[in-house]
């Protein structure tokens, strides 16, 4: 008896597994955006700012309530950019 009830219990999860996945594929398709938001990527402009005026990077994740590793993501990513158009001339 207790088989039964484990084989319909598998059965009704691989049922719902597929509908997630249907759905989860069915969003993507409309563009719909996944995951975690990134919330200190809207941040950039401050982060920068405040970077400019000498503050660390300690404090900018202090005062602006973000992780130390989103501050410092953030200034790579600006010096990556401010690099990329500088390139051997030959």
């Amino acid at each position: 008896m207790a088989a039964m009830v484990a084989v319909f219990a598998q059965f009704e999860r691989e049922i719902l597994r597929e509908r997630v996945k249907a759905g989860i594929a069915q969003a993507k398709a409309r563009g719909k955006a996944m995951g975690r938001p990134r919330t200190a990527a809207k941040q950039v402009e401050q982060v920068r700012a405040l970077h400019a005026q000498g503050v660390s990077q300690v404090e900018i994740a202090r005062r602006l309530g973000i992780g130390r590793t989103s501050v410092r993501r953030l200034l790579r990513s600006e010096v990556a950019s401010s690099n990329s158009g500088k390139g051997k001339e030959t």
